[in-house]
């Protein structure tokens, strides 16, 4: 899920063409270093990062946590009726 989290945060944070910190950290309320290690998968958002990363994109919490339409979980789950 980490890794996820990470493509997904790295994804919106490009789009709407803003640094980690600058954005997510004031934003967001936490330390301006920590989203570059969520985005790294270095470290594990919690529930409560995670509703104040979307608060801060702004972004449903889904947008966050859905796999991307490439990701290799995706293969492995349509194999497994």
């Amino acid at each position: 899920m980490p890794d996820i989290l990470a493509l997904n945060l790295r994804r919106l944070r490009l789009a709407k063409g803003t640094t980690q910190e600058e954005e997510r950290g004031r934003r967001a309320d936490i330390d301006r270093s920590y989203p570059g290690t969520i985005e790294r998968a270095e470290h594990k958002a919690t529930v409560v990062i995670v509703g104040r990363l979307t608060a801060a994109l702004p972004v449903l919490p889904r947008g966050l946590l859905e796999l991307p339409a490439n990701h290799p979980h995706l293969a492995r789950l349509s194999e497994n009726p």
